[in-house]
């Protein structure tokens, strides 16, 4: 997939995932205008949010350096990739003690 270069292609599509999240919270809400699922909402974007910031600054960042990711898929794969290879590995035996 080609990266998206033209700014005014960027600004394009930040205007519709706001637009998308703008509408999609307030039709949420009014289908339950309660205290209770307005601040159920409000910390289900919050959560997102940080789980978005963790998955490109974070493990870029602190993590893994050399790998860029071009999504949240590929975040995924490599977090998923990560597990199963830690999970597969066998411990080192213990190193053995010289006796007196």
């Amino acid at each position: 997939m080609r990266d998206l270069t033209s700014h005014r292609s960027m600004k394009l599509k930040a205007a519709l995932f706001a637009g998308i999240g703008l509408l999609s919270g307030c039709l949420l809400w009014i289908s339950i205008p309660t205290f209770k699922s307005a601040v159920l909402l409000i910390l289900c974007i919050w959560a997102f949010c940080r789980l978005y910031y963790f998955a490109f600054y974070v493990i870029e960042r602190y993590i893994d350096p050399g790998f860029r990711f071009s999504g949240v898929f590929d975040a995924m794969r490599y977090l998923l990739r990560a597990k199963n290879k830690q999970e597969n590995q066998t411990p080192a035996p213990p190193p053995r003690r010289k006796s007196p």
